[in-house]
């Protein structure tokens, strides 16, 4: 799978080049699927969340890129339908476009529905998150981003990818994530460890890990 982990989705021409060199072609010639599973989970969580990212109204740009086609794939329903159809989808679609929210509680659907199995076997397919969306793939995501809490405990994720994000970084939204704050949190996870801000992606392609950005990011 080919992985192209944003912190705000594609919000400059370097990380959407980036995505159409992923997908090889076009974004009007390919297909996707959008994941709103996460905008559940968060604590602060509101049914308008899901909505705007799939209908292309949030300010994440994602689903309103001018796809030939989107459509949704809810995670929580996935074990309530025949795994041969849903499978069948993902396996059509170019890219997968994961929401931001929670990402331990990501994760804990993306292992129910079955989907955290698959992905490992989708060499072609380009796989986008959005914050949470992107985290979900990192082996954990530190105590600092847990909120929705897994009966298992812990802060473990899928660990897709061997470092971990720092998202948001000098986001007036979240004061708190400084680069100074980056750092603890680096200090506490063990591995490689990114801080990112909205103006910055991760490209993931065969293993190779790439930095796309026009804002600012460090490597712990």
């Amino acid at each position: 799978m080919k992985l192209l982990l944003t912190d705000s989705g594609i919000t400059n021409a370097s990380i959407q080049d980036a995505l159409v060199d992923l997908l090889g072609k076009p974004i009007t010639e390919s297909s996707a699927l959008c994941i709103p599973t996460a905008g559940y989970g968060a604590p602060n969580a509101d049914p308008g969340g899901p909505w705007r990212f799939i209908s292309g109204r949030s300010i994440y740009p994602m689903t309103g890129l001018g796809w030939k086609s989107v459509g949704v794939l809810e995670l929580t329903a996935l074990p309530s339908i025949d795994e041969a159809r849903w499978v069948s989808w993902v396996r059509e679609a170019d890219a997968l476009l994961v929401n931001g929210g929670d990402a331990l509680y990501l994760a804990h659907w993306m292992r129910e529905s079955g989907l955290a199995d698959l992905l490992p076997s989708l060499p072609h397919t380009v796989y986008v998150g959005i914050s949470a969306g992107s985290m979900v793939m990192t082996p954990r995501i530190g105590q600092d981003f847990v909120g929705w809490k897994p009966t298992t405990g812990g802060d473990s994720t899928l660990g897709l990818v061997d470092f971990s994000i720092f998202p948001h970084l000098d986001q007036p939204a979240c004061p708190e994530n400084t680069m100074a704050e980056a750092a603890r949190w680096a200090a506490r996870i063990a591995g490689p460890a990114y801080a990112i801000d909205e103006q910055t992606a991760i490209k993931v392609t065969d293993g190779a890990v790439e930095v796309v950005s026009e804002g600012h990011w460090e490597l712990f």
